[in-house]
């Protein structure tokens, strides 16, 4: 009955979510921003596909020990020091215009990513009462992937109309925002795993399975972010940035209604469906030779990803035990960032030898992949 009075809408749960929000607005709007100012400055395709892969390896690598130490000690200070080196990263950019130093900077940015986001997750999840948490999770999660949705239209714009040094300030000044809200945050993650024995292990073992499913969605989008934009250029098309505010638009009308669903039937009813739509769009990417069929498959994306990313997101966190939900965020977002950066790399190698289009149409194979992996890990298992 306790349980059941917690309030999900509390000054904790909004603040954490405008903190995400911020958060990856800035690291989003240099996806797919990052690459067109890389090649400008004579970059290959399979080097762009490593100036997201960079990040992706030092999330990778401190992901794990940021859930440790958020499980252990709970302080607020790790979020600092995360944001802070976002924004060193970020601002560095402008300043070294050469291929070489921004891998080097977007391994720096990766870093303070991986410790950022683990820490937003943790303190979201720790804020959220159990009956409502797929509910909580779906809306949490609406902030990261609102900002997927607009922040790349919004860096594109923004690069075409001022160039990148303005951009990398935007950029920055989300960050700065989301350092000043943290201070308004009172659970530092200290007091929640008080009287719990915290076990010091990398990753939790019961977000292992939704998150690999989570990393072969992702592989998706990462292709979808670094390439886009120069797919779409080789098509002559050049507003190709209302793509993701097509993409934001219908993220925004499925997302909340997914997170009711799954609390009321379970996983199924949503993942299941949500795959077969990033199969679909993949597919309409890949025939794409106008601007109106880049939007439907926008839509249909949008629709899938949400389904996806809410309901493995949820299932990841709601299956560990209390005290361990910071490894279980960082094992979530292992698997998260793993696929982003996966996917920019093996479609910048791909891309470089058979093509965008085709590109994009080999990638639906990694959906069969997380279908395939979801059936045999939990559907099979219930029969």
């Amino acid at each position: 009955m306790e349980e059941q009075k917690k309030l999900l809408w509390t000054k904790e749960f909004v603040t954490i979510s405008i903190i995400n929000l911020f958060l990856f607005c800035g690291f989003q709007m240099l996806l797919p921003t990052l690459p067109l100012y890389t090649k400008a400055l004579g970059g290959s395709d399979a080097i762009l596909g490593w100036i997201i892969g960079a990040a992706t390896v030092a999330s990778l690598i401190i992901r794990p020990f940021s859930g440790i130490v958020i499980d252990r000690i709970g302080s607020k200070t790790i979020f600092i020091a995360g944001i802070c080196i976002i924004l060193v990263a970020t601002l560095s950019y402008g300043w070294f215009p050469v291929v070489a130093a921004i891998i080097a900077l977007r391994f720096l940015h990766g870093l303070g990513w991986g410790i950022a986001t683990t820490t937003s997750s943790a303190i979201a999840s720790e804020s959220i009462p159990k009956h409502r948490f797929g509910e909580g999770m779906g809306y949490f999660s609406l902030s990261s992937s609102l900002a997927m949705a607009l922040a790349p239209g919004i860096g594109l714009g923004v690069l075409t109309a001022y160039g990148f040094d303005l951009l990398s300030l935007v950029s920055a000044g989300f960050g700065v925002a989301a350092l000043l809200l943290v201070f308004f945050i009172n659970r530092g993650r200290k007091t929640a795993n008080e009287g719990v024995k915290v076990k010091a292990a990398v990753y939790e073992r019961a977000s292992i399975l939704p998150s690999v499913i989570m990393f072969f969605a992702c592989a998706t989008y990462g292709s979808i972010t670094g390439f886009l934009s120069l797919y779409a250029a080789d098509k002559g098309i050049g507003n190709i940035g209302i793509f993701f505010t097509v993409y934001s638009l219908f993220l925004l009308l499925s997302r909340p209604f997914y997170g009711r669903l799954t609390d009321r039937f379970g996983f199924s009813v949503i993942i299941y469906p949500g795959l077969i739509l990033l199969i679909v769009a993949l597919f309409l990417l890949s025939v794409a030779q106008i601007l109106l069929v880049f939007l439907i498959s926008a839509a249909v994306y949008g629709m899938g990803f949400s389904a996806v990313q809410s309901s493995l997101q949820t299932m990841a966190i709601i299956r560990a035990p209390k005290g361990r939900l910071g490894a279980a965020n960082a094992t979530f977002f292992t698997g998260f960032d793993g696929g982003i950066g996966f996917g920019s790399v093996v479609g910048g190698m791909i891309a470089s030898s058979a093509g965008y289009g085709k590109m994009y149409l080999y990638f639906s194979f990694f959906i069969v992949i997380a279908a395939a992996l979801y059936y045999i890990g939990f559907t099979a298992k219930k029969q």
